[in-house]
């Protein structure tokens, strides 16, 4: 099977050295972890059959947020923990798009105009919930920024998956939502617009940004996902990696790459690219170092959670424990080599040596 890192490993050294200059350091980053990922300049271990006489290497991963080989365990983890905190009632997921006028803005101050988009988006959400005719309460929401389309192209937007009601100011009534309908995204969508250009303005980046982009419509999606399970599932591998899986690579030549993907409207499409286009659309989706690509809103912030404990008294005759709303992330340490079974045999191999990185990182 094709990988990234392959792709890398051939096609890296020529795009860096041409591009060299325009790489942020989030990207030079993610390109020299990818290609190294899984390879004995991480350093690994070293196993031993004892029934067969057969040897095995496994060597480190990067552990780099955007490699489709990493942080699988950190997702299933997430997943958990986000299931533990699903409320028994129906969910929305409401997205969030910045239009093409702000995208070129976007990319070059990536901090910046991520943080706006959440933080718009998120208050025009929850003031127009507030309103009686829609919900009539404090909601709450789970954010999760997405760069890409399905062909990898730069499209920034932020989908929100929140249950269908509100708390009432005084935390004794749950408002239920009508079970298709959430909000209006019309009104929503000027609001979110009205909110973007309020806080651009107040920072130095507003001039450069077409006044056509403040009349036209924006972009705002909303539909009923029932309990959010699935919509839990959708997210939960983008949260740690970039959308390209390496079971979507098809064909990997010393010129091109082609890939498989699906289009808006379901339909299996394939796209080839020269090496240097495909590495340039993956790593724009690179985000900065530091940036948190998935927040919490309203009750499902973390200074709300008895209000959403409030909640499930409200919606459930037995409230949860403590224990079952904190799922804590685990990471697995180096020094703890994890058990392998033989591939000739299939028999437990024994750990017999840890090898060291040959490669250092620089920070």
């Amino acid at each position: 099977m094709i990988e990234l890192a392959e792709i890398f490993r051939r096609h890296g050294p020529a795009y860096r050295e041409k591009h060299s200059q325009q790489l942020l350091p989030s990207q030079r980053r993610a390109l020299a972890d990818i290609e190294l990922c899984r390879t004995e300049a991480l350093g690994g271990h070293l196993y031993l059959c004892d029934q067969c006489g057969q040897t095995q290497y496994s060597y480190h991963s990067c552990k780099n947020r955007h490699c489709p080989k990493c942080q699988n365990d950190a997702a299933q983890h997430w997943l958990r923990r986000q299931q533990a905190l699903l409320l028994p009632v129906s969910y929305f997921m409401v997205t969030f798009t910045l239009p093409e006028g702000l995208r070129a803005l976007a990319y070059h101050h990536q901090k910046q105009i991520y943080h706006l988009l959440f933080q718009t988006s998120a208050a025009a959400l929850q003031e127009l919930a507030l309103d009686p005719r829609f919900v009539g309460g404090q909601i709450g929401m789970v954010g999760v920024l997405q760069t890409w389309t399905r062909d990898l192209r730069y499209h920034p937007h932020v989908h929100y998956l929140l249950p269908g009601g509100g708390l009432s100011a005084d935390g004794q009534i749950w408002y239920r939502a009508r079970n298709a309908f959430f909000v209006h995204v019309k009104p929503l969508s000027r609001l979110f617009r009205a909110k973007f250009h309020a806080a651009l303005k107040r920072t130095e980046l507003l001039h450069q940004v077409a006044s056509a982009t403040w009349r036209q419509e924006w972009v705002v999606h909303c539909q009923p996902v029932n309990t959010g399970e699935a919509a839990l599932k959708y997210l939960a591998p983008y949260v740690f990696r970039v959308a390209l899986s390496n079971n979507r690579l098809l064909k990997l030549t010393e010129t091109h790459v082609t890939f498989r993907y699906r289009d808006a409207t379901r339909q299996t499409k394939i796209a080839t690219l020269p090496g240097e286009t495909f590495i340039q659309r993956f790593l724009q989706h690179v985000l900065p170092k530091g940036f948190q690509k998935v927040r919490y809103y309203g009750l499902f912030s973390p200074t709300q959670r008895s209000r959403l404990q409030q909640v499930r008294r409200l919606l459930s005759p037995v409230a949860p424990t403590k224990a079952t709303e904190e799922v804590q992330l685990q990471t697995i340490a180096y020094s703890n080599p994890p058990s392998i079974s033989c591939p000739a045999c299939g028999r437990p191999m024994r750990h017999l040596q840890t090898l060291r990185p040959v490669y250092c990182r620089s920070p």
